[in-house]
Parts: structure tokens; sequence; C-alpha cells
């Protein structure tokens, strides 16, 4: 079975909201804040902290809800990080 999508909000250095997808959340934000596959978006910028975390099933229903979340507001974006378990962010939980 393949991995589960995610859904993913990070809050950047600059206090804005970064909505992405992925099947691997420690690689990608390895990725964000190390490596040139990163978002074009944290050129310049970098990650703080991962807000949001949501799976699922399969890549088209994480799309469609990537592409909701960026729809929002940010007082709607932060009253769905508040109202969600906060995850760790992949460094934290790295010994």
């Amino acid at each position: 079975m393949a991995d589960p999508w995610q859904v993913y909000i990070i809050l950047g250095d600059d206090g804005r909201f970064y909505t992405g997808i992925t099947t691997d959340i420690e690689r990608r934000w390895r990725e964000h804040t190390q490596g040139p596959r990163g978002a074009r978006y944290f050129r310049g910028r970098r990650p703080e902290q991962l807000c949001y975390l949501e799976s699922h099933p399969d890549r088209s229903s994480a799309s469609r809800r990537e592409y909701a979340i960026k729809q929002l507001s940010r007082r709607a974006k932060e009253q769905l990080i508040a109202t969600a378990p906060a995850p760790k962010t992949p460094d934290e939980t790295t010994p």
C-alpha cells in the first residue's frame, strides 16, 4: 500500500503560512530547510514551525484540500490550526 498523502501548513520566519502536500513530511521539511528541492517560497525565508498536518488517502484528495486551504483567509487558517492537534516539527522528533 502506498504512503498516505499529507497536507501541511508551515509558518515561515516572515509570519506567513505556506501550504503544501507530501508523502513524507520529514523529508519535505529537510528539503524546505536545507536543500535546493524545497519550495521557491523558502528561498530568502526560513520555515519556523510545522503548524498543521492532515492525512489523505490519495494525491487527488490531498491536492483538493491543499487548494481549499490556500483559498482560506489568514484568520480562517489560524482557526484551522488552533482546532487541530499540534504536530511536532520534524526536527523535534529526531534525537
